[in-house]
């Protein structure tokens, strides 16, 4: 089970998206939102369960105070891990409102601040936390500066909740996401957004401590990763590329000066505006191939599709805008 940027948690051929809507209650869910809150979702009522934060919550520049919750993920004992962007690594008792720091991102990771804590994904004793810190140099509320300016500041980390100990397991990645454990919990996948690939790190086994491509030229830019019914993994695509041959983003780093130039004129909000809101979640087997791909050309009913969470036969999604969750029946797509 697992959540990320305001996606969902449950417990318990390329087509359209035909048929998708928001969810009816059928168990309990739990999500981030944009004003720093994690939420229950049950028998139709929202219900506020932890704020890591706090403040008016309104624009991006009360982030940094408010928090922002993005990854979550159910431990063995009924509680929840929390990434959140600005302060860091937490646990969460759901029923009886408890929140636990478990890492503060104001803690040094061998000698670098955690500016951008993202997602996580935990074992299944709960012992080892695997997240990504996007940047050691911008914020969540700045990810398009990130994204333009495409630094390999990113890392993926584990935190052993027994030890307290942090390592280092990656580096130099580029806005590091999305984080997947295999359901044999002997690799990590990690989504590299702005180099529309997914990369896998060995925890176990024999290639321990090793680290490939498990798949590259992605036809949009991968956030989060989560754990598909068919083995594989579903991703969700904050936004496509319109020609996979060329990157828009690999074009900008060579030209630094027309990166300076379009944030100079225009503000983070208004380059928003001509990003595609055409949304993409595709569907990869347990090698990295294609499996399926689900399509929504212009947006009309989940822009810039974040997650896609798996249940009991249905794909729910999550956006990093739209404020609102959205339920795909499979069977049909």
């Amino acid at each position: 089970m697992g959540c990320g940027s305001a996606g969902p948690c449950g417990r318990r051929s390329s087509r359209t998206m035909p048929g998708s809507r928001r969810p009816r209650a059928a168990d309990v869910m739990f999500t981030g939102t944009a004003d720093g809150r994690v939420v229950k979702l049950e028998n139709g009522e929202v219900e506020t369960i932890a704020r890591f934060g706090s403040g008016p919550c309104k624009t991006r520049d009360d982030e940094p105070a408010c928090g922002r919750p993005l990854g979550i993920r159910a431990g063995p004992n009924g509680t929840l891990f929390v990434a959140d962007a600005y302060k860091g690594l937490f646990e969460v008792n759901p029923w009886k409102r408890e929140v636990k720091l478990l890492l503060s991102s104001e803690t040094p990771i061998e000698g670098r601040k955690m500016s951008f804590v993202n997602d996580l994904t935990v074992t299944r004793d709960g012992r080892k936390i695997y997240f990504t810190d996007s940047s050691s140099k911008w914020q969540r509320r700045d990810y398009l500066l990130l994204v333009m300016e495409g630094t390999d500041d990113g890392r993926l980390l584990e935190y052993d909740t027994e030890t307290k100990e942090v390592k280092v397991l990656l580096d130099h990645l580029r806005f590091p996401n999305g984080v997947q454990l295999s359901p044999a919990e002997d690799f990590v996948l990690v989504a590299e957004l702005t180099m529309a690939r997914i990369r896998r790190f060995y925890v176990s086994g024999l290639m321990k401590g090793g680290a490939d491509l498990f798949v590259e030229n992605l036809p949009g830019f991968p956030d989060n990763i989560r754990a598909s019914s068919s083995g594989g993994y579903w991703v969700g695509m904050s936004t496509i590329r319109s020609n996979p041959g060329f990157s828009m983003l690999d074009f900008l780093s060579e030209r630094p000066y027309l990166k300076r130039m379009i944030f100079k004129l225009f503000s983070q909000e208004t380059v928003m505006k001509f990003v595609p809101r055409y949304s993409l979640v595709l569907e990869l087997s347990d090698s990295g191939a294609f499996r399926r791909s689900l399509h929504d050309p212009d947006g009309q009913v989940a822009a810039y599709v974040s997650e896609g969470h798996e249940h009991d036969g249905h794909l729910y999604l999550g956006s990093f805008r739209s404020p609102f969750l959205c339920r795909l029946r499979l069977q049909s797509a």
